[in-house]
């Protein structure tokens, strides 16, 4: 039984073949978790992104998403400048790196309980 107001970020056990098993539930494609909860997100490649892609995020403000994690896929490039600019507006971080490393900063920085959202292109 959960505790009312405890946050309980999901865990991203496995990644690979396309998808993500997030608290044992498989996502074919790429994943967005915001609010502690675990969402398809339709984002395929790095050169897709764009700003309403994290609308989501963007409406969460500062109060509830420090940053987004983004996990760009098999290789890190920074994401598109009107990304970059979109968050920053709202006064939301941005780190960029490939999707395997996101995914064990989001573990770690999920667990210590830090208000960060985790954009992650499949691999």
């Amino acid at each position: 039984m959960s505790t009312p107001g405890l946050r309980q970020p999901p865990a991203v056990e496995a990644y690979g073949g396309g998808g993500f098993l997030v608290e044992g539930a498989r996502f074919q494609g790429s994943v967005l978790i915001l609010d502690d909860v675990a969402r398809h997100w339709p984002v395929a490649a790095l050169a897709d992104l764009t700003p309403p892609d994290l609308d989501a995020a963007i409406a969460a403000g500062p109060g509830l998403v420090e940053f987004v994690l983004l996990g760009a896929g098999q290789t890190m490039l920074p994401a598109p400048k009107a990304v970059r600019v979109a968050l920053q507006d709202v006064g939301i971080g941005l780190e960029v790196m490939d999707t395997v490393a996101a995914v064990r900063v989001y573990n770690m920085l999920a667990q210590d309980g830090r208000r960060v959202a985790a954009a992650l292109i499949a691999v």
